[in-house]
């Protein structure tokens, strides 16, 4: 029995160490429970919401740690007068699909009328606001700035400070932590939808961190600022990856399915937005491969990226057949990423060496000569310049653009220190 005992520990052990995402768990020990911003207001009773008319911007992340809807929440308790609801993209229930236009149209539910945020009026209107006191913000974020949840949420604290209605961030954690900061600051001819703000591609802050430093530093396209309030998270530290915080992942959008996948988007999300690449969009691994029809050797392929030696990070050969999307029932090869250690792993270093080797072994495959005009375009929109993919194109080397690509990060980590909220 004893040696049984050893045995099972050791398992335990290995398999813990194989994936520090696992927490252990037994009669002594429990994952880290972390109470995002709508359970610290529902213990205070929802006092700053008490006496007044009630907008909610949300989705089907908005929950607590039961996965209760806030929606739900808000609508059945007796101090919130709950009047309007506001979907993004996917919509607040999350029955829309990625880039789908979201209509108006009232909440099944509650009976509560749901303004579109997406499609032709990304911002609120001031019709949309009529009748509104307060603007409440639930929305769980991946932490990279092309992820269009935040761009939302800037567009409603412009909106609401253009009328005077105080705005509400229920606060959740940053999956991939608080720490890690890359990419450039989005230039001004650059802003988009996936680059509303000039902050890093990845930019380590919670939802109501960045909505603190937008506000504060007066970068919402409005002369105002809104009037801004934050319910922090409890438990919650910088250092925590979403597995550590004891809540359930509920998938942002259809291609962001598990806790770990928001590491895997800014991993591939720039090289995706051109058509030569599948990254596993389509596929069962959304934003975790790299293939392509012409890629003959994917052993080569991952043997030479492997030779980077990229912290955390371990290629492996693989071969697949989209479903949908980018080489739908095509046969592609290429290796799928794994990350070994999420602490030192880079994110969007990644999709560059990718290139830079795709350049190396089929050097008549240029990735920017196969896409169109309007791909370049969002690949430039999603960089926040144009002078990253200009630079890169010369000689395909990610040490070319390096500095390019993160010398801003860092002044912006520096910059952003006093809005933090947690430790």
């Amino acid at each position: 029995m004893k040696l049984r005992y050893l045995l099972w520990l050791f398992c335990l052990l290995f398999i813990q160490c194989a994936n520090p995402e696992i927490p252990l768990k037994n009669k002594k020990t429990k994952p880290i429970k972390v109470k995002t911003g709508i359970e610290v207001l529902r213990e205070r009773k929802f006092d700053i919401l008490q006496g007044k008319k009630v907008g909610l911007v949300t989705n089907p992340t908005g929950v607590d740690a039961n996965l209760k809807s806030t929606v739900d929440i808000l609508y059945e308790a007796s101090e919130v007068n709950l009047v309007a609801l506001y979907g993004p993209e996917h919509g607040v229930r999350g029955n829309y699909a990625a880039g789908e236009y979201v209509k108006t149209y009232t909440d099944e539910i509650t009976g509560v009328k749901v303004f579109s945020l997406y499609g032709n009026q990304k911002k609120p209107t001031k019709e949309m606001l009529e009748g509104v006191e307060i603007l409440v913000y639930d929305i769980q974020d991946i932490g990279c700035r092309s992820y269009t949840y935040i761009s939302t949420m800037g567009l409603v604290m412009e909106a609401a400070a253009e009328v005077g209605i105080e705005v509400v961030i229920l606060d959740r954690p940053n999956p991939i932590g608080g720490e890690r900061v890359e990419g450039t600051i989005v230039e001004p001819n650059f802003t988009s939808f996936v680059s509303q703000y000039p902050i890093p591609y990845v930019y380590g802050l919670t939802c109501g961190e960045l909505a603190q430093m937008l506000n504060g530093e007066g970068l919402l396209a409005t002369e105002k600022r809104c009037d801004l309030k934050v319910i922090s998270m409890e438990g919650w530290t910088r250092d925590m990856r979403f597995a550590q915080t004891g809540l359930e992942w509920v998938p942002t959008s259809p291609h962001i399915p598990h806790q770990y996948s928001p590491y895997y988007y800014p991993i591939s999300g720039i090289l995706g937005e051109l058509p030569a690449f599948s990254i596993g969009v389509g596929y069962t691994l959304p934003f975790q491969a790299f293939a392509a029809n012409w890629i003959t050797d994917p052993h080569q392929f991952a043997e030479k990226l492997n030779e980077f030696k990229l912290p955390g990070i371990v290629f492996r050969p693989t071969s697949y057949k989209p479903y949908y999307g980018t080489s739908k029932g095509i046969e592609v090869n290429g290796i799928q990423v794994h990350i070994t250690d999420f602490r030192t792993a880079p994110l969007s270093e990644v999709q560059f060496r990718v290139m830079e080797v795709n350049n190396l072994l089929y050097p008549d495959k240029n990735p920017f000569e196969i896409a169109d005009e309007s791909r370049l375009r969002m690949f430039d929109l999603v960089c926040g310049t144009d002078k990253v993919r200009k630079t890169f194109a010369e000689k395909f080397q990610f040490d070319d653009i390096k500095e390019l690509w993160n010398k801003e990060a860092q002044v912006f980590k520096e910059k952003s220190v006093i809005y933090y909220l947690y430790n």
